[in-house]
């Protein structure tokens, strides 16, 4: 049995699936990009993507009743890995300063993405129970 989750709090999908799905203490996030939930309008370069993509996982994190250190896995996808990573690294490092502490994470460089964004994050955590 799972528990689909939504929330108001992130942007709305682009297609028909939900902001995430928890199976057990597992939650299973789709692709959350930087699209701002209030007017869907994208930062214009990767600093601010990086940054609204982090605050749109943090949303549907919370609206699933986990926390920022319940990710374990992050794949993240870059539609320009030669211009963004470097610059989408050290937002990493802001938000996961401790590299003993942070997720796995694989970066992958992709040509395109469904909407006009440069970067998109699947993740997965474990959900504590009571905490």
């Amino acid at each position: 049995m799972s528990e689909v989750i939504r929330t108001d709090s992130a942007p709305r999908a682009v297609g028909h699936y939900p902001h995430a799905r928890r199976v057990g203490n597992l939650l299973f996030l789709s692709g959350i990009g930087p699209r701002n939930a209030r007017d869907n309008s994208i930062p214009d370069d990767i600093i601010g993507q990086c940054h609204s993509v982090f605050t749109n996982v943090h949303a549907v994190l919370e609206a699933s009743g986990a926390r920022w250190n319940d990710l374990v896995d992050v794949t993240v996808y870059l539609t320009d890995m030669a211009r963004d990573f470097k610059a989408y690294n050290a937002v990493w490092a802001e938000y996961f300063p401790d590299a003993a502490s942070a997720p796995c994470r694989t970066t992958l460089g992709i040509t395109a993405l469904p909407t006009p964004i440069a970067i998109e994050l699947k993740c997965i955590a474990v959900v504590h129970e009571g905490l």
